[in-house]
């Protein structure tokens, strides 16, 4: 199979189109996890439909200060990689092609949920990416777009964005991919040096303590077993429960009090940074947060469904981020 390289927006509509067109948008810099989402575009788009991987590095994505002129440009080994994966062809349009006539003088509001997290600490990212996801979709005419759950925020409001303002696609969440020692596949994880890369372990960690202390939780036998034993021997039950020792640690404090399962959540992920700022180099947290992934806004004591805990550190001068999903209340 041929992939094509297409430049602009009328060579890619030239191209055949007999079936469903799937879109995977990227900012280049391809690598396993970009390549797990053309897969999946091709399962969805199936034998008789079309991929289309966009390559774009959107400038409206980047605040004063922030990477944009050393963000990786890799397009022929990004051509390389879409193709090996299954793609048709790869949209690759000038800043020029996308923004004629200069930045656009409209954009997309994120609203409230656009301002929290990542919002917060990078202001106008979100208005930036959904307005160049909403030009992309105009260009590439997909029936369905699928995008990574490891940036779980710009997936829930590019799902409100489609949903708000009645975008005729289907949007499709990918599973986060991660190397075998946890780390969350990223373009920037390129710029870890050896012992930043180390610290940066620290993200995953946390996550999956705080995994852990939900599942011991929800796990009948750990839980009584818990809630019957003194404080220092909380930590020994859960542990046999499943949890792993950051997770339960968070239990030996506190005068034998016993905190709500989302409150345990937090603290048990919080546990694992707050040691990893002691390292060399040290991780530099901008937050931890478990929210409702409807909108973001953390989840109360006693929450019940669906939530994302997310994590945003810097290991040296990259800043990485990283998220699991988590459901309150199911069965063990």
């Amino acid at each position: 199979m041929t992939t094509r390289l297409v430049r602009t927006a009328a060579e890619l509509h030239a191209l055949a189109r007999t079936g469903p067109r799937a879109v995977v948008m990227t900012m280049g810099a391809l690598h396993e996890g970009h390549a797990s989402l053309v897969r999946a575009a091709r399962e969805h788009a199936g034998p008789g439909g079309s991929v289309v991987v966009t390559v774009f590095v959107n400038p409206l994505q980047f605040g004063a200060g922030e990477d944009l002129d050393r963000y990786p440009r890799t397009l022929d080994a990004d051509l390389a990689v879409a193709a090996e994966a299954g793609a048709d062809a790869v949209f690759a349009p000038s800043v020029d092609e996308v923004y004629p006539g200069g930045e656009p003088r409209i954009r997309i509001a994120a609203g409230p949920m656009g301002e929290r997290l990542e919002g917060a600490s990078r202001p106008g990212h979100f208005d930036g990416m959904l307005t160049v996801v909403a030009k992309l979709l105009h260009l590439t005419r997909p029936d369905i777009a699928l995008y990574g759950q490891k940036d779980a925020q710009q997936l829930a409001l590019i799902r409100r964005m489609t949903r708000d303002l009645n975008f005729p696609v289907e949007i499709v969440g990918v599973p986060t991919v991660r190397e075998a020692d946890g780390l969350a596949l990223s373009s920037r994880n390129r710029f870890l040096a050896p012992a930043e890369r180390r610290t940066a372990l620290a993200l995953s960690r946390a996550l999956f303590a705080g995994r852990d202390l939900l599942a011991a939780r929800q796990t009948p036998h750990a839980r009584a077993q818990a809630q019957s034993v003194p404080p220092r021997a909380r930590a020994t039950a859960l542990t046999a429960g499943g949890a792993e020792p950051a997770a339960a640690d968070v239990y030996a404090v506190a005068e034998g009090s016993f905190p709500s399962v989302p409150t345990a959540v937090r603290a048990a992920a919080r546990a694992v940074l707050d040691r990893a700022a002691r390292l060399d180099p040290p991780l530099a947290l901008d937050y931890v947060a478990l929210v409702d992934p409807s909108d973001f806004t953390e989840v109360p004591d006693g929450h019940l469904g669906d939530a994302v805990l997310a994590v945003a550190a810097r290991s040296g001068t990259t800043r990485l981020i990283d998220n699991i999903p988590l459901t309150f209340g199911a069965p063990a």
